[in-house]
């Protein structure tokens, strides 16, 4: 079982442009890195989200039922639109209380990974408490200039294996434990 930030990037290590939107990443050749991500995704036992990329994931499916079936922890401290899934909406302000949670997504998933899905602040909480284990990421050829943070902090990473897909550059680090 590993705590897994997997996500894509633009060249200049952002997640998402300065307006929230991930329509940059769709205009790069993705189908190399779409069935390993599909694959990873059918076998994780538990996600955790941020607000962001909760509230983007609704406008971009249509505000349908939440794509995933594996439990989903969704950080907010925002009141959001609910769809039918499998959601729990939590704040975790302090660094026991998003322990607490990862002890829950952990529990819930069973033996499986856990998928951090977004969140460059949440996936840097967690490498900065020790609970992030690996960061995978897609590079697309793209800058964006501006927006939202790979990792909203420092995170120490080892790198374990890089690799082209379609138009994208593919890296997946162990985060360097203190």
């Amino acid at each position: 079982m590993r705590t897994v930030y997997m996500t894509a990037t633009s060249l200049d290590g952002f997640i998402a442009d300065e307006n929230n939107s991930l329509d940059w990443l769709f205009s790069a050749d993705s189908s190399a890195v779409d069935e390993p991500t599909h694959d990873f995704i059918a076998n994780v036992g538990a996600i955790v989200t941020g607000a962001g990329t909760y509230e983007w994931l609704l406008r971009h499916e249509g505000h349908k039922s939440w794509p995933f079936t594996a439990p989903t922890w969704v950080l907010t401290h925002r009141d959001l639109p609910r769809v039918e899934g499998n959601l729990r909406f939590v704040a975790a302000d302090t660094d026991e209380e998003l322990r607490a949670v990862h002890k829950e997504m952990v529990a819930a998933a069973d033996g499986r990974d856990v998928w951090v899905l977004g969140g460059g602040g949440v996936a840097a909480d967690l490498a900065r408490l020790g609970l992030l284990d690996v960061v995978d990421v897609s590079i697309a050829p793209v800058t964006l200039g501006a927006g939202s943070p790979l990792l909203a902090g420092r995170v120490d990473l080892q790198v374990l294996e890089v690799h082209r897909a379609s138009d994208f550059a593919c890296a997946r680090y162990a985060v360097v434990k203190d």
